[in-house]
């Protein structure tokens, strides 16, 4: 039985500029730092770095959660992400949009003011 998002792993070609980024991105550093793999533990769930996966934006799409959505997808712009789908309401006052990381990986966020993450219930 599914249990909750858990982690997402994105491929990367140079683990050492990735593991640099995201921790600009996320503002902390890796709680896991190996050559093989880099993990981010983002609000309980993981964001996990990894040499031997082919970057690209193909994949399953993620969405973080962010307070404020235009706001995050500035700072992505500003830190040197690509401009993918901007951010638009989607209903509901729910606001979401995708970003190219520098690796050439789909970085989606999401502001929901309708979803709420409580310990224990996932």
């Amino acid at each position: 039985m599914f249990q909750g998002l858990r982690t997402v792993v994105y491929g990367v070609n140079d683990i050492e500029k990735a593991r640099a980024w995201y921790s600009e991105v996320l503002g902390i550093q890796p709680y896991f730092d190996q050559p093989f793999y880099v993990g981010f533990n983002v609000g309980g769930f993981e964001l996990g770095l990894d040499p031997d996966t082919k970057p690209g934006a193909a994949g399953p799409q993620a969405y973080w959660g962010v307070a404020d959505a235009d706001a995050a997808y500035q700072r992505l712009i500003a830190l040197g992400a690509q401009e993918s789908e901007a951010i638009h309401d989607v209903g509901g006052d729910i606001r979401l949009g995708t970003v190219i990381d520098p690796f050439g990986n789909a970085l989606s966020i999401i502001a929901n003011p309708h979803f709420s993450f409580q310990e224990g219930n996932a």
